[in-house]
């Protein structure tokens, strides 16, 4: 009998044991600490559909703050509006960091390493130090959920429902819009029209949930970022938000479409040559800092895809996967003064300092579209899979 003790051990820390654990400590801390901004927001959004028809976007009366999603997300709140705020949390964050560990399981199951229990349990609660991590627990934010569906829906082999959770999760957020493009470059035109399919009906249901709140959304201000808050804020690591901080004021839409969308479709036709490389992790995760750098606003809590992007890294250099992982654990982005306009005040090296996020994406995008020029894509990557496939991929 006591011989048989260390192998019950060892199928404990291999299997999903410790993982349940880290997600339940943080589903408690959840709990215990409440007063999640954007989750109180969630909350509203709910109780708003619940109370029928909301007219204009619903504003959460403790923080002042309003609900910027599209109609749609309300409807997907509205289990959280019937839980008591302590409940939510701890649902909600127990939820995120069980959406964070699938993450790291997926990412290295796609690379063809084995990823044991004890070890996905180490790297999720390590990922915890990134700052877009636990700013967007500390907030109740969707991000780390959104970028689990996403992985989930293009790591997979193509089957029959293919795209339709990635259109779900735009409907939720717009951004995710950006993984429709890349299914449609690299010849996934099944996948991404049941993307685009799933996206419509999302809208359609806002708006039968809330027609003149979803009129308006769709028709007014869509494309003003002040509407989600000071774009000029150090927080908001996009091209948009450089320009603003740089230009002392908000760009004009045609400076800033001048400038985001050839560098969007550049790094859009980076993804798109590795994924028919085979390698679908980095494709992914250089799409998704495609999206970061277009979209008007990118808060430095939607910057989670900072985690995958490290995985890949380590794959092929763990000095640069320690310096990427260093930028987002020392969050550089809040070293020089900020908030209430100061970051018009910057200086030439604080604008750099300061948008670390954006610039630590563009070398990151520029390493990949270099390493195309060798001949192999993921160095020892065959030879790892086929030992996996023989050994178990673990957790």
């Amino acid at each position: 009998m006591l011989a048989q003790r260390p192998v019950r051990w060892s199928r404990l820390l291999h299997g999903a044991a410790p993982v349940a654990v880290v997600v339940v400590a943080a589903a408690v801390a959840g709990g215990l600490h409440g007063g999640f901004t954007d989750l109180f927001v969630y909350q509203e959004a709910g109780r708003a559909i619940l109370d029928g028809l909301p007219a204009s976007a619903p504003r959460d009366p403790v923080t002042g703050l309003t609900f910027t999603y599209p109609p749609f997300a309300a409807l997907v709140m509205v289990p959280l509006a019937l839980l008591p705020a302590w409940l939510a949390a701890a649902v909600w964050t127990g939820a995120s960091t069980a959406a964070l560990a699938a993450v790291v399981v997926m990412v290295r199951r796609a690379t063809g390493r084995p990823t044991p229990g004890w070890l996905a349990a180490v790297v999720t609660a390590g990922a915890l130090a990134l700052e877009p991590v636990w700013q967007n627990l500390a907030f109740g934010q969707v991000n780390v959920i959104v970028m689990a569906a996403v992985l989930f829906d293009l790591l997979r082999p193509e089957r029959r429902w293919s795209g339709v959770l990635v259109g779900l999760v735009a409907g939720l957020k717009l951004t995710p819009l950006v993984f429709v493009l890349l299914l449609l470059l690299v010849g996934r035109r099944a996948s991404g029209r049941r993307a685009l399919v799933a996206f419509v009906a999302t809208v359609a249901l806002g708006l039968l949930a809330a027609p003149r709140w979803a009129a308006s959304y769709w028709t007014d201000g869509l494309l003003d970022a002040g509407r989600i808050g000071p774009p000029a804020l150090a927080h908001n690591q996009s091209v948009y938000g450089a320009l603003t901080r740089l230009l002392d004021g908000r760009p004009p839409t045609l400076v800033w479409l001048a400038v985001a969308v050839p560098l969007g479709a550049a790094i859009l036709l980076v993804a798109r040559r590795w994924w028919l490389r085979g390698d679908h992790v980095l494709a992914t995760c250089v799409a998704a800092l495609a999206a970061l750098v277009v979209s008007p606003i990118s808060w430095s809590h939607h910057w989670v895809w900072a985690v995958p992007v490290a995985l890949c890294l380590w794959e092929r250099s763990r000095w640069a996967a320690a310096a990427w992982t260093a930028v987002f654990v020392a969050r550089p982005i809040l070293w020089p003064p900020w908030g209430q306009r100061r970051e018009y005040a910057w200086s030439p090296v604080e604008h750099l300092i300061g948008n670390a996020y954006l610039l630590a994406a563009l070398a990151v995008v520029l390493w990949a579209a270099l390493a195309l020029t060798s001949r192999v894509g993921h160095p020892g990557r065959r030879e790892r899979v086929g030992r996996a496939s023989h050994q178990g991929v673990g957790y």
